[in-house]
């Protein structure tokens, strides 16, 4: 059975990681996603406040400017992405993080290094149960 996302799915991809963000842009693009990449607390912000939702987002807590717990909180507050599945994506282990970031309203919490394929059937649950 072949998973088939709508062709208008997209994807907030939040990661200042160069290596990482291209990394996921071919993931999500290859299931074609089109995916909008932002490496920064403060460009993520404006991108929330200023454009509609995508499918899901994909968040790294350790950022410049502005951390993924703080960008969680403030999607959530936004009417229009408060059901946008949210995954964390990031190399924070911690127990109290993982719950933290739960608590804010993230859907799912990945620690990197993470296994594309892993990630993937992630992605794939969350965007197909808000289709």
């Amino acid at each position: 059975m072949s998973f088939v996302i709508s062709p208008t799915a997209s994807a907030l991809v939040v990661e200042d990681d160069e290596h990482i963000s291209y990394l996921l842009k071919f993931i999500l693009e290859r299931e074609d996603f089109v995916v909008h990449l932002v490496r920064d607390g403060r460009e993520a912000r404006q991108f929330i406040e200023q454009n509609p939702p995508p499918s899901i987002v994909l968040l790294d807590v350790m950022l410049p400017f502005l951390d993924g717990f703080a960008l969680v909180a403030l999607l959530r507050a936004q009417p229009a992405w408060k059901n946008v599945p949210v995954i964390m994506l990031t190399a924070k282990t911690q127990e109290k993080d993982i719950v933290r970031a739960l608590d804010e309203g993230a859907n799912d919490y990945i620690v990197k290094p993470f296994q594309p394929a892993e990630l993937l059937a992630r992605i794939k649950r969350l965007s197909s149960r808000k289709a």
